[in-house]
C-alpha cells in the first residue's frame, strides 16, 4: 500500500528526509502511511514491522535508514489509531548482505537482477509464523520489495505486506491534474498465499512491472 504517487510535494518531502537528513519529516510522512495501514481490511492483530535495510556502508554515509525512521513513526501513530493491534519493530530481522547499485536508470529486469539474493534473515526463529509489515519510502517496480519478501517468506513468515509512502505509478501521474497528489488506497502488495505463484506474490490495484520501467526515479 502507498499513500500517493512519487511526485511534487510528496517527492520533495521524501528527498528532504532521505538526502538532506531532515528526520523530523518522518512524522508527517509516517502519519500519511499510518492512515493507509489503519484503513487496510483484514489487518492482522499482531504484526512485526521491518524496515527495508540499507547496506552497512550506505548506512554509515547517510547516518540513518529512512525506512527505519518511517517505521518508528508509523508504529507510534498506529498505536494511537489502532490500539488493538500489537506492533513489534524488528530493525535487524532483515539484512542486506551485499551492496547493490542505485536503481535510478535501471529497467525492471535489471532491478530484479540487482537485488537478487541481496537480503537474508539472520535469525529465522524471530520471523517464523509471523505477519510482517515491510516498510520503505518508495515502491517503484517492486524489485526490492519482492527480494525482501522472498527472503522473509523463505525464513517462514506467515505473510508479508508492503507499505510505502510513495508509489511510482506513471499512468496515474499522467492522468492526475497538475499539482495534485494521486491517492492509492487500494494499492496493496502482499505475499501470503501459495496460490499467488512460485514466489507467493500478489499485487492488487497496482501496475505491473511490465507496465512501468521506473526510469529516472531515485534509487535507495
Amino acid at each position: 500500500m502507498a499513500h500517493g504517487v512519487y511526485r511534487t510535494h510528496l517527492r520533495a518531502m521524501i528527498h528532504l528526509l532521505k538526502y538532506d537528513g531532515m528526520r523530523r519529516l518522518a512524522e508527517p510522512l509516517g502519519r500519511l502511511l499510518a492512515a493507509q495501514v489503519a484503513a487496510m481490511e483484514g489487518l492482522p492483530a499482531e504484526m512485526t514491522v521491518i524496515p527495508v535495510p540499507l547496506f552497512a556502508r550506505k548506512y554509515r554515509q547517510r547516518g540513518f535508514n529512512q525506512a527505519e525512521v518511517l517505521a518508528r513513526a508509523l508504529i507510534r501513530l498506529l498505536r494511537e489509531s489502532r490500539p488493538e493491534c500489537s506492533l513489534r519493530l524488528a530493525v535487524n530481522a532483515l539484512e542486506r548482505r551485499r551492496e547493490t547499485e542505485s536503481h535510478a536508470g535501471l529497467n525492471p529486469s535489471q532491478r530484479r537482477r540487482n537485488v537478487r539474493g541481496a537480503f537474508f534473515v539472520p535469525k529465522p526463529d524471530g520471523i517464523r509464523d509471523r505477519h510482517i509489515l515491510l516498510v520503505d519510502d518508495i515502491y517503484t517496480t517492486g524489485a526490492t520489495a519482492r527480494a525482501c519478501s522472498q527472503a522473509l517468506r523463505k525464513a517462514g513468515a506467515k505473510s508479508v505486506t508492503v507499505a510505502t509512502v510513495a508509489r511510482a505509478q506513471l499512468q496515474l501521474d499522467a492522468l492526475a491534474p497538475h499539482g495534485e497528489e494521486s491517492r492509492m488506497e487500494e494499492d496493496v502488495a502482499r505475499w501470503d498465499s501459495p496460490a499467488t505463484g512460485e514466489n507467493g506474490f500478489a499485487a492488487m490495484g497496482a501496475i505491473s512491472e511490465r507496465e512501468s520501467d521506473g526510469r529516472g526515479l531515485d534509487g535507495t
